[in-house]
């Protein structure tokens, strides 16, 4: 583990969307590196898109899910 410096202000807007996501700061600021490099790396692909595949390499059927 490594320790990275953000501003005070993205600092913020991570504990702030840490909560509404129901993540730790940590986590939050990780999904947020993942999904940006995700989007880096397949500039083709929409955030759904993103997801759907993210979802899919997990094997996460996400139909199933909503209709429980």
């Amino acid at each position: 583990m490594g320790i990275v410096k953000i501003n005070d202000q993205l600092h913020e807007d991570i504990r702030k969307a840490s909560s509404v996501m129901v993540r730790s700061i940590n986590a939050q600021a990780e999904y947020w590196i993942k999904v940006g490099m995700l989007a880096e790396a397949n500039p083709s692909m929409t955030f759904s898109d993103i997801m759907r595949e993210q979802m899919k390499q997990a094997d996460v059927d996400v139909r199933k899910v909503v209709s429980a």
